[in-house]
């Protein structure tokens, strides 16, 4: 099974891959994650990714799309994969339909985790977690018992920086102009599938699950 996750960030991508990923026995691919790994690596492929990061610049479609390649091709993926981060543009997915028919591979479904952009904002901003034992908690949804202290381990609760709203709005500008106009091209493909984002997670998951 080869599956895209789509929506906005802060919409529950990778929470439903973790699941998803145990429910198939497939590997959800981060390109972040596999451009980082590629780069400690030593062929060809390694260094150009290399020189690039030195340089400060963006990784050309070309290249992603040879590291994705070269991924698909590990034992892990041999039950399919969820890809997470890419395509983010129409001409990435031209050039990842071309790579997938050339190696014979098929695109189950685009699965578009929709969501109210104001809600997702207050889910958004107030998250935060424990710097000692990862415990997730929000400043309104789900707060510590004593402000700041983990309820686990009393370790301290810290926010990320970026997950204030001016940032938030911004990263959410970006993904409706850059992404939001891949939903048209894999919905003239037959492949879009959409689910409420903004349900309960176990609800998001079961909406999922009934897709296939």
């Amino acid at each position: 099974m080869i599956l895209i996750l789509f929506g906005p960030p802060g919409a529950g991508k990778g929470t439903q891959a973790k699941f998803l990923e145990q429910k198939f026995n497939i590997v959800q691919l981060s390109t972040g994650d596999m451009l980082r790994a590629k780069a400690k690596q030593t062929d060809d492929l390694a260094t150009t990714i290399k020189g690039i990061f030195a340089a400060g610049a963006l990784v050309p479609d070309d290249i992603m799309i040879a590291m994705i390649e070269e991924r698909i091709q590990h034992e892990d993926c041999k039950n399919g994969f969820i890809l997470d981060g890419f395509p983010r543009t129409v001409p990435q997915a031209e050039a990842l339909d071309e790579m997938f028919a050339k190696q014979g591979k098929k695109l189950d479904a685009v699965v578009e985790l929709k969501v109210d952009e104001n809600a997702l904002v207050e889910r958004i901003v107030g998250r935060c977690s424990c710097s000692n034992c990862g415990a997730s908690y929000h400043y309104k949804f789900n707060p510590p018992k004593v402000e700041g202290i983990c309820d686990l381990c009393a370790g301290a609760i810290i926010c990320r920086s970026d997950d204030n709203e001016e940032t938030v709005r911004a990263r959410l500008k970006t993904y409706h102009e850059q992404t939001e106009p891949l939903l048209p091209y894999y919905s003239a493909k037959g492949v879009l599938k959409t689910v409420d984002g903004m349900a309960p997670m176990d609800d998001v998951t079961k909406e999922i699950l009934n897709l296939f």
